[in-house]
């Protein structure tokens, strides 16, 4: 980040210095304008289109859905989170518009699928041998501190409120709430997710690149 005259905060980096770089992996525009996106430095003055493509060489063997009936506002956190923590792919289930403020762009390096119904999903699933692991603080749900989530798996995440509905409850190979402490009775989809997929990451990731 650089800090111009007013303390103001510019994320990234300003135009290459010096002779350009040959590979086809790089942006003229970016390597003459600079790179503000939010990317990690490996992927400064990169092509969109390179950077998906080698996050696709290790992407994790973990997908996460979550229903969207209500446009709910934590899918963009979801997608973020996602793309955060490298998984296969998001899958909305339900409406296919939702709110992308959240996601912070991510959305662009990051595989998103829709899915008009739940039934659908889980016809997916299926198809791709992939269990799916509902989180939830339902009753009967086990707590996910206690156990290690499978590496092959979609996350399952619920509405804001209702949480998963009950075809989506059916569907689950598993059920896991997350531990909580405090007087609310629930944390919102988008902190969840958070959680469940770093559990993955603790049980099954190698620590990351640099």
């Amino acid at each position: 980040m650089i800090a111009g005259e007013d303390n103001s905060v510019e994320v990234g980096v300003g135009p290459w210095v010096g002779e350009w770089p040959v590979d086809p992996r790089y942006d003229p525009e970016l390597l003459a304008q600079g790179d503000r996106r939010n990317v990690v430095d490996r992927y400064r003055y990169w092509r969109r289109e390179a950077v998906v493509a080698d996050l696709d060489t290790h992407r994790h063997d973990f997908h996460v859905a979550i229903e969207n009936w209500q446009h709910d506002l934590n899918i963009g956190t979801v997608v973020r989170n996602a793309n955060a923590f490298l998984a296969a792919e998001v899958h909305i289930v339900g409406l296919r518009k939702w709110n992308r403020r959240g996601a912070m762009v991510t959305d662009r390096y990051q595989h998103v699928r829709h899915h008009p119904t739940i039934e659908e999903f889980i016809w997916w699933a299926a198809a791709e041998d992939l269990p799916v692991i509902g989180i939830d603080n339902l009753p009967g749900s086990r707590p996910m501190e206690t156990t290690r989530l499978p590496r092959r798996c979609v996350l399952l995440f619920g509405q804001e409120g209702p949480g998963l509905s009950e075809h989506a409850r059916a569907a689950c190979s598993q059920l896991f709430s997350i531990a909580q402490y405090g007087s609310t009775r629930s944390i919102n989809a988008g902190v969840a997710s958070g959680i469940a997929m770093h559990a993955w990451i603790r049980a099954h990731a190698e620590p990351p690149p640099g």
